[in-house]
């Protein structure tokens, strides 16, 4: 079943208030701190999108609490793309798609990177195939938009701090609705490449 904007909005409303795994903020929190943090770094519209919505498989998929705690990995990466699909192209998915995958990258690449991880998020690394070997980096990086995944990524590292203030989720509805017309627009040029 497809989602609308609409229907984003209504699941964040219902289910946002859930604790963010192992975190001091709730989904709807880690959300728009993300979001916010992309707008501030200027980030196109799909990209802003991306940042709203790479964990939106969370609430789809529901696991209750901690899943990482019981060694379950939800996919949540994946989980959202069926759903989003008929709304947003590449520039959105993408980066959901591959946003788990970026940490992975980036604990193979960054020095002190997964120092600086949250308890869950190096137990769910773990669950996830752990950091990338530097063969497995390479391949990754060279990927359409992985670049983008990597920025969602340290926006997300970034996005959970307890009281943080953002703009409500209303404020990024401008955002989804133009990534969205940037999808009808790819959509009338010409067949959209879809993503596996």
């Amino acid at each position: 079943m497809a989602l609308s904007i609409s229907d984003i909005c209504i699941l964040f409303a219902r289910k946002g208030g859930r604790a963010y795994d192992g975190e001091p903020v709730t989904q709807i929190e880690h959300a728009l701190q993300t979001a916010m943090r992309a707008e501030d770094e200027g980030a196109a519209p799909s990209l802003v999108a991306a940042a709203l919505l790479h964990d939106l498989g969370h609430l789809l998929n529901d696991q209750g609490e901690t899943p990482t705690m019981r060694g379950v990995d939800d996919l949540h990466q994946f989980v959202a793309l069926p759903f989003l699909r008929p709304l947003f192209a590449d520039d959105v998915l993408a980066p959901i798609k591959l946003h788990v995958d970026a940490k992975r990258y980036l604990c193979a690449t960054r020095d002190g990177y997964y120092e600086a991880l949250s308890a869950d998020s190096k137990r769910s690394l773990v669950l996830q195939g752990g950091p990338f070997t530097a063969e497995q980096a390479d391949a990754y990086i060279a990927q359409p938009f992985a670049q983008d995944a990597v920025r969602v990524r340290l926006w997300d590292d970034l996005a959970k701090i307890e009281g943080a203030a953002t703009p409500p989720l209303a404020h990024f509805v401008a955002a989804l609705e133009a990534a969205q017309l940037s999808t009808e627009r790819a959509l009338l040029a010409g067949p959209a490449r879809a993503l596996p």
